[in-house]
């Protein structure tokens, strides 16, 4: 259940052979890297990319064209920031849009995560945003970029969004998430998937 993640701006395409190498050691189930380092060659491991990251405030056609070349160019998964300040003012026909015009360019080529920045948002938000990801048709909604200066997933907002979307999607807790203690309550608040950087560190805490 874990997207072993490299997203760092400054990340060379030796540090993605080096994430690649790692995530087939640890076994997890995806690699996350950012669009400018697709196409990558990882057999046997998911490959999942972000849109519109991290600031979300990107036009829904650029996020929509961002998601279509990267699963033209291999990616199965696009995690896609929505537009945080639109959330925040309410404005939820926006939010589905914007989801909307993603999951359209994309098709159904690739699962579509919708990163909505919990820590940012009020509970009702959270909610709405949540219920605006199902009806636009995502397979996930996922708690933050690890950019934003709010903060990362909290249990709570894990808890909110599962008890939201249900079975019916994945829930994604990601940002700032460094030990095997926030990995198990996240888990246990309901997540389906975790986004990582220090997956070693996570797992050296679990049973083998």
């Amino acid at each position: 259940m874990i997207d072993h993640t490299l997203l760092a701006p400054e990340a060379t395409a030796q540090d993605v052979d080096v994430l690649i190498d790692e995530a087939r050691e640890l076994g997890v189930l995806a690699i996350c890297v950012s669009p400018a380092m697709l196409p990558v060659r990882a057999p046997g491991l998911v490959v999942a990319t972000v849109a519109g990251f991290p600031s979300g405030k990107h036009h829904s056609l650029v996020k929509g064209a961002e998601a279509r070349l990267a699963v033209d160019q291999g990616a199965n998964e696009v995690d896609m920031v929505i537009d945080v300040g639109a959330a925040r003012a309410g404005d939820y026909n926006a939010v589905l849009g914007d989801i909307i015009t993603v999951r359209e360019a994309m098709g159904d080529r690739a699962l579509l995560k919708v990163i909505i920045e919990s820590a940012a948002l009020t509970d009702e938000q959270i909610v709405e945003v949540c219920r605006a990801a199902e009806q636009a048709g995502a397979d996930f909604v996922k708690t933050s970029t690890g950019f934003h200066p709010a903060g990362g997933a909290s249990a709570h907002a894990v808890r909110l969004m599962a008890e939201t979307v249900g079975d019916r999607l994945g829930v994604k807790a990601s940002g700032g998430i460094r030990t095997s203690e926030a990995a198990a309550e996240m888990i246990a608040a309901g997540a389906t998937r975790l986004g990582l950087s220090r997956s070693r560190e996570v797992l050296q805490g679990f049973p083998a």
